[in-house]
């Protein structure tokens, strides 16, 4: 199975004040986030992490990435420096890019930390995956209410969980493209 998700900031305590996550604390929030991850990912699985996992160092962010399952990509995000420093291990991701697009089932999935107004193979119907704005469920809704195959898969708007590639397909009612 594929998931995606954006906008962690595993042992970032002001993001919830400034988001108002449900926490009070953000081991609180870090282990209710890992709890949810490991509840629904399988170790077989992928993920694509679309942007801010910490603002804390390569330890901090090997120390939480090591307990997550499945296997990890990384599209940086505007908080993700921590892959630029000499102890960042690169082996706790299967690659880190600036922008990425996965082709599934002659579907294509443009993922990008920032949200965009257009995007690559937008008129044949790709989905654009993104984070950044710590947007509620709510602007999902009203992108698919207006027409618009873009999506916040960020912690935020999904309740602390990676959304499968399933559920984002059946979110927008689009068919599988088989062909």
């Amino acid at each position: 199975m594929i998931y995606f998700t954006s906008d962690i900031h595993f042992g970032h305590a002001n993001i919830i004040r400034s988001c108002g996550r449900p926490f009070e604390t953000a081991d609180e929030m870090d282990e209710a986030i890992i709890r949810n991850w490991n509840g629904k990912v399988k170790p077989q699985d992928e993920v694509y992490i679309l942007g801010d996992v910490t603002m804390k160092g390569p330890d901090f962010a090997k120390e939480r990435l090591l307990r997550l399952n499945g296997t990890l990509y990384l599209v940086k995000g505007n908080h993700d420096h921590f892959v630029n420093k000499n102890k960042f291990d690169p082996d706790l991701f299967g690659w880190v890019k600036d922008y990425y697009q996965l082709k599934v089932d002659n579907r294509r999935f443009i993922l990008f930390h920032y949200p965009i107004t257009e995007w690559n193979y937008r008129p044949q119907g790709s989905i654009h995956l993104h984070g950044h704005q710590h947007n509620k469920q709510e602007y999902n809704l009203k992108n698919r209410e207006n027409g618009i195959l873009r999506y916040d898969v960020g912690m935020d708007a999904n309740n602390f969980t990676p959304v499968s590639l399933e559920e984002i397909v059946r979110f927008f009612g689009v068919q599988r493209n088989t062909k």
